[in-house]
């Protein structure tokens, strides 16, 4: 171990608050980065109360046998060195499914603290559990804590830097004494290199045929061939194979462990089994699920919402004509920025980039913060009190259906935010195909950075008096796009194949502690503000001088300076002809101007950019959906409402983000997959806007032409690949078994 500094690992379950513990202890002043190799997140941070311990906060694994990226990473990990000691967090509440993963840890001969969370609700079940005789059984300290509670943590954080300076000891449990035979035999051929404190793990692994630990030891041909024979001796002999024999193996161990420490409380339905009957129900479920939706999309840009009266309070006071704060009147920001340039002489061109690039651009996508920041406290509450895991609980049921899995859906809820981390989220898929079809259409759903999006359209469609039903419309009109492209998707060579297994825990539902909900909250919120300062102002910069400089009767310059110009002087500009030049595109979605063409465009490197844009070609610094300057303007620039919802629901379901599309390529580690996820997500946008305008065309107004029958065309394709038989094939692929030591 270093003098200087201390390296402690946590190691855990999914769902077993090792998270909250690793906020709660380091404050989330994190490192988040991946691991070498591979694109499996880490986070690393310097412990509150001792900058001299590093906290590394491995991936949430069930074992460490190397079914999936986080699984190898955790193992390599563990088994690199770098650890000084593995605090295992345990639910306390799950002993069993818990114990599964500890005992392996505890195997590598690393020093190890168990550490036993959410006590406080083991305490509120009646439940007891003898720390002492777990100590004994597990072979490591054992302490009691609630994360949530923040109880216990100085008493885990002083044993584990005790035990940090110990050599890891050897295993307490042991199995059958046949297999405990076979694996002393196998002992015996592992290299004289191998630590004393490591060589039972090893010797497991051996057993289980573990490819990475084979390829680790470089065993003589001699020794390769012995452990074979003995395993295969063994299979014969439990009539089994080896990984299912070592499998059943722990699980006794761990019914051994229980049964000496645990006293169960007389058997009684819990809270949250009683919630549970609702809302995992197989009828209430999924409606509960979409009504929930609805509210908290309803409260945070509802026109009489909370989130909105902040909104309109920051754009009509900071945005707009200023405001009165202890009888003191204040100008608004561009007043006190337009006050500033003119008496520092700021010339006419330095003062339009200013007020009518980056603080129209920038200031109208801060003018949504509250609207997201009620948004995100709603979302990350129903994350945090367990509501969220039941959803991917229901979702499972009905994606399975449709060729996916509740794994696929986990994304997806974690896209709400960002689609950054929803990418990310898809490692947890093994299936590479399932998690190639997650990664194409998790980031259909609309993230924070659509909302204002989704406000514009509000305003420019049915005017904020009656808007509140839109935001939850665009939410769903997401879900339905994953859905329908996952039925059209796995019917198809590229997707074919049976969905991931979904193994998960349901932790019990519990009221979040304040100062995790807060960080969860803050880390989204302060994301948006981040990108409005560095991404979108550098777009404003650009689309400013795009739609500032051009081309007037030969001469190139800055527009609103040359003589003679129309007041329309953007016609002129680079950005008409260029958003000009690719306008047809978007004709058969009703919207061909250059100025609906240049907001699609610049919506590519961060979403915000399309409201940013908007205010910016329209001159307008306090851009809102319930500003009628910019709302009226913007619909002035469709010719029929048809034309307004393609134009939202393309921007909605298009590909992502710049920095979306850098995380789709990392995950993908293809270029030619990632022009697939891409492409296909333009391209799915296209006909879902080309159907939206063409059928209001012909239903409202009665118009039929060329693209109302090209629309036609494609609605028949969808619903063929919709409702179609699954071809037979399409199963015979990827055949996935859950991995062994879990259950569905």
């Amino acid at each position: 171990m270093a003098a200087s500094q201390l390296h402690v690992a946590l190691a855990g379950n999914p769902n077993c608050g090792k998270t909250t513990l690793f906020n709660l202890i380091t404050g989330q002043n994190g490192y988040v980065g991946n691991w070498p190799g591979v694109t499996v997140e880490k986070k690393e941070a310097k412990l509150t109360s001792d900058k001299s311990v590093t906290v590394t906060d491995l991936p949430g694994i069930y074992s460490l046998s190397p079914y999936s990226p986080e699984e190898r990473v955790s193992r390599d990990y563990l088994m690199g060195g770098e650890p000084d000691v593995v605090i295992q967090v345990i639910d306390a509440t799950n002993l069993e499914r818990n114990l599964y993963l500890a005992l392996q840890v505890v195997e590598t001969g690393l020093p190890v603290v168990a550490a036993l969370n959410m006590a406080d609700l083991v305490e509120k079940s009646g439940d007891k559990i003898d720390v002492r005789a777990l100590s004994r059984s597990l072979g490591c300290p054992v302490v009691m804590i609630s994360a949530l509670r923040n109880t216990g943590i100085d008493e885990l954080i002083a044993e584990a830097k005790r035990a940090a300076t110990t050599e890891g000891g050897a295993t307490e449990h042991r199995f059958d004494s046949a297999i405990e035979g076979v694996l002393d035999q196998i002992e015996g051929c592992l290299p004289g290199s191998v630590p004393a404190s490591r060589r039972r793990y090893w010797s497991v692994k051996l057993f289980e045929r573990d490819a990475d630990a084979v390829r680790a030891l470089k065993l003589t041909d001699a020794n390769a061939r012995k452990v074979e024979q003995l395993v295969a001796q063994c299979e014969k002999d439990c009539d089994d194979d080896a990984e299912s024999i070592i499998t059943g193996e722990r699980y006794a161990v761990i019914a051994h462990i229980i049964d000496g420490c645990l006293k169960k409380a007389p058997a009684r339905m819990s809270t949250s089994e009683k919630i549970d009957r609702i809302v995992t129900n197989r009828i209430l479920g999924l409606p509960l699920f979409i009504l929930i939706m609805w509210a908290v999309y309803s409260i945070a840009t509802g026109a009489d919402a909370f989130g909105t009266a902040g909104t309109d309070w920051v754009n009509d006071n900071l945005f707009g004509e200023g405001f009165e704060l202890f009888g003191q009147a204040f100008p608004s920001i561009p007043g006190a920025i337009e006050g500033l340039l003119v008496s520092a002489g700021a010339s006419p061109l330095v003062q339009s980039l200013v007020l009518d690039g980056i603080v129209a651009g920038v200031g109208a996508v801060l003018g949504f913060i509250p609207q997201m920041f009620v948004l995100f406290v709603l979302l990350s509450f129903l994350e945090d009190c367990g509501y969220m895991a039941r959803v991917a609980f229901v979702m499972d049921r009905v994606f399975r259906r449709f060729g996916l899995s509740g794994k696929s859906f986990i994304p997806m809820l974690v896209s709400t935010g960002c689609g950054v981390p929803g990418v990310l989220a898809t490692k947890t898929i093994e299936n590479e195909k399932d998690r190639r079809m997650t990664v194409m259409t998790t980031t259909f759903i609309p993230c924070g950075a659509k909302l204002p999006i989704i406000a514009l359209l509000m305003g420019a469609m049915v005017g904020d008096a009656e808007a509140s039903w839109i935001s939850p419309l665009f939410y769903f009109l997401g879900v339905i796009a994953v859905i329908a492209s996952g039925i059209m998707l796995k019917k198809t060579k590229l997707f074919a194949g049976r969905p991931t297994p979904f193994v998960m825990e349901l932790p019990s539902y519990h009221f979040p502690s304040i100062r995790s909900w807060w960080l969860h909250v803050w880390e989204r919120v302060s994301a948006y503000i981040k990108k409005a300062f560095t991404i979108i102002f550098a777009s404003t910069v650009v689309v400013w001088f795009l739609s500032n400089f051009g081309v007037y009767e030969g001469a190139f310059g800055f527009l609103p300076a040359m003589e003679g110009i129309p007041e329309e002087f953007t016609d002129y500009s680079v950005l008409a002809m260029l958003g000009g030049a690719i306008a047809f595109i978007f004709a058969p979605l009703g919207f061909d101007t250059w100025q609906a063409t240049a907001m699609s465009i610049t919506g590519l490197v961060a979403k915000e950019n399309v409201v940013a844009t908007a205010s910016s070609l329209l001159h307008i610094a306090d851009g809102t959906e319930t500003d009628p300057n910019l709302w009226t303007a913007f619909a002035g620039m469709f010719p029929t409402m048809g034309a307004i919802a393609a134009f939202g629901a393309f921007n909605l379901l298009c590909a992502p983000c710049f920095a979306a599309m850098g995380t789709i390529r990392a995950q993908m580690n293809s270029g030619k997959w990632t022009a697939i996820a891409i492409g296909y997500e333009c391209a799915f946008a296209w006909v879902v806007g080309l159907i939206i305008n063409q059928m209001y065309n012909l239903i409202a107004l009665g118009q039929f032409g060329i693209w109302t029958a090209v629309a036609f065309a494609f609605i028949a394709l969808i619903a063929f690949q919709l409702f179609r038989p699954m071809p037979k094939w399409a199963w015979d692929d990827d055949r996935q078994v859950a991995p062994a030591g879990t259950a569905a």
